[in-house]
């Protein structure tokens, strides 16, 4: 029985580091053409279309799939469901690589990304851009914070620096200490304020596409974007909790944690069901549900997203689903194929530029987005590792 968090201690260069290490030279190589060369020498990107994949997936799919962070926190911390504590550090660890993935993705998004710093001088009341990076960067910055205690819990007092660097171990292990003094003293403010920050940049990323009446088709084009995207982020966090637990149990050889995480997505229904229920209500009061059935692209990726989303809602409803460790990871990845592939909708399935224009993703744009993912892996495995992230096994 699991009692508190411990590194694991494993071996670290395996086959799978190896891995890890090719997708993120390759992401790199072309990286370097991108700063050096230009969006042309990488991308298929053009005029009609400037949002390419690194938008819709490494951003927008990336942020939804973070939402696993505040939306764990606000259950354990805020309504003080304790028993899925467990699952909080783990968490919170996703939701901060996540968005730090994220903010690199505007890095490589931006054609003057030597300009990233602007936001935080050059102030700009009236863009939801402007909203959504400051709330990405504060949201970045208390995923930070909340990350602390597992560094304190494991190097507190222990700092043993060699050689001419043991000068500073007083100084390591006092740092450490008003770390661990401040953290106990002010979590809770941060935890409600990575939900209120969430909330903020989660709703404005839907907002952002209320600029295209004419280009984004009838099926996602609402009013309602910014609560429709708020939702389905909510959705999708316990589901990315599951996936992740159910993969580190298979990849750390830990015992898998089917009951509890069952138990989790028991909330998973009520959540979908929210979302599901104002998506159709606004189909309905639109009156454009019937271009699904039109046999266009966008209406055939329309229905299999929206089935991605109705299937799991069902079949969660069954416990017997839930405390099933096929069943429930299949019922996760259901859920998180269909935020992606609504984010794609939205972004690029959905757009319509005009005649003439067409979006492909080039080779190096989909080198780059392996690359993140490749990152993002490396990062939680070395955290793992090392920190006392996953609750030790007995």
């Amino acid at each position: 029985m699991s009692i508190k968090a411990a590194p694991l201690h494993q071996k670290f260069i395996t086959p799978n580091f190896w891995v890890l290490i090719f997708f993120m030279v390759s992401g790199a190589g072309f990286a370097y053409f991108r700063f050096f060369e230009g969006f042309g020498s990488v991308t298929n990107l053009n005029k009609a279309y400037p949002f390419g994949v690194w938008i819709a997936f490494d951003v927008a799919c990336g942020v939804a799939l973070a939402a696993g962070g505040f939306t764990t926190a606000a259950i354990v911390e805020i309504f003080g469901r304790e028993k899925y504590h467990a699952l909080v550090r783990p968490a919170i660890l996703t939701a901060f690589i996540g968005y730090f993935l994220v903010g690199l993705a505007v890095f490589f998004d931006l054609g003057k990304y030597y300009n990233i710093w602007h936001a935080l001088v050059y102030w700009n009341g009236t863009s939801v851009l402007f909203e959504v990076a400051w709330c990405v960067m504060l949201y970045l910055t208390v995923l930070g914070i909340e990350n602390i205690p597992n560094v304190v819990e494991q190097f507190s007092g222990k700092v043993n620096l060699p050689g001419p660097l043991a000068a500073f171990n007083g100084l390591g292990n006092w740092v450490l200490g008003k770390a661990d003094w401040f953290t106990r003293k002010t979590m809770a403010f941060f935890v409600i304020a990575g939900v209120v920050l969430s909330f903020g940049h989660q709703s404005s990323l839907g907002t952002m596409m209320l600029i295209a009446p004419y280009k984004l088709h009838d099926l996602w084009y609402t009013p309602m974007s910014p609560l429709l995207f708020l939702t389905s982020a909510v959705s999708v966090g316990i589901p990315m909790v599951i996936f992740e637990g159910t993969l580190a149990s298979k990849f750390f050889g830990r015992k898998p944690e089917t009951e509890l995480l069952g138990s989790f997505a028991k909330y998973v229904p009520l959540l979908l069901g929210t979302y599901l229920l104002l998506r159709f209500l606004d189909l309905a009061y639109r009156g454009v549900l019937a271009q699904a059935f039109d046999g266009s692209v966008a209406g055939y990726s329309f229905l299999v997203e929206i089935s991605l989303f109705v299937i799991p809602y069902f079949a969660l409803k069954s416990k017997k689903v839930r405390h099933d460790s096929t069943k429930l990871f299949l019922c996760a990845l259901s859920v998180i194929c269909a935020v992606v592939l609504n984010r794609f909708n939205v972004f690029l399935i959905g757009m319509d530029m005009g005649p003439n224009w067409d979006y492909f993703p080039s080779v190096g744009e989909f080198a780059v987005t392996f690359a993140f993912l490749a990152l993002g892996v490396m990062m939680y495995k070395f955290a793992v590792n090392y920190l006392p992230i996953l609750e030790e096994e007995h």
